[in-house]
């Protein structure tokens, strides 16, 4: 079984990745982010990074989903591929960060390696503010964060909305981040567990 975890920089999708490894006894994948070489150069200088980071996103996600059907185990996924490519790195372009040039070449490398991808079987959506973004991203204390634009938060949130609201390959589970403190409120973690298993083994549903 495959769970994915989507959400903006800052939703809690690590956190939440960890709690329920332990919780169903799940094998956690992460994302590479203490051992990215581009994230922190990114984050000085967008425009001239973008492209090298979001391939470097694409190689490393399309890896890990290959990885995950071959182990056939139960497995809980910090970010998605589709994140990437339907999300950041329009995102991207659309800003003026990412040349036309450079985004027509990554989309027609994720269009070829789409044919071999195969949605997670849940896919939970961590929905949160702009202001929850930021308050969660100053309490982690990563320094090459601390150059994030909020309207470049505040865009990836329209486009994660805009993705969700036609999502139709697989069961969806949206999680308010706002209201639902899974992190710090032990009750809180047992909604998102009620609702989980609401969702895969349809009980308290």
């Amino acid at each position: 079984m495959h769970i994915a975890i989507a959400g903006n920089i800052g939703s809690g999708k690590t956190t939440l990745t960890g709690m329920l490894a332990k919780h169903y006894g799940w094998e956690p994948q992460y994302e590479s982010v203490d051992n990215n070489p581009y994230l922190a150069s990114f984050y000085e200088d967008m425009q001239r990074w973008s492209f090298n980071l979001q391939i470097y996103f694409l190689n490393c996600r399309f890896r890990q989903v290959t990885e995950i059907r071959k182990k056939k185990k139960d497995i809980v996924q910090d970010r998605t591929i589709y994140e990437d490519a339907y999300i950041f790195a329009p995102n991207l372009h659309t800003m003026g960060l990412m040349p036309t040039r450079d985004f027509e070449n990554y989309a027609s490398l994720f269009e070829l390696m789409s044919q071999f991808l195969q949605a997670p079987d849940l896919l939970i959506y961590l929905k949160a503010d702009v202001s929850t973004l930021v308050a969660q991203i100053q309490k982690r204390g990563r320094e090459y964060e601390n150059s994030i634009r909020l309207d470049y938060l505040q865009h990836l949130n329209e486009r994660y909305e805009e993705w969700i609201s036609k999502y139709n390959s697989g069961k969806l589970l949206i999680i308010d981040v706002n209201t639902i403190k899974f992190g710090d409120v032990p009750e809180d973690f047992g909604i998102v567990i009620d609702k989980i298993n609401a969702e895969l083994f349809g009980l308290f549903k």
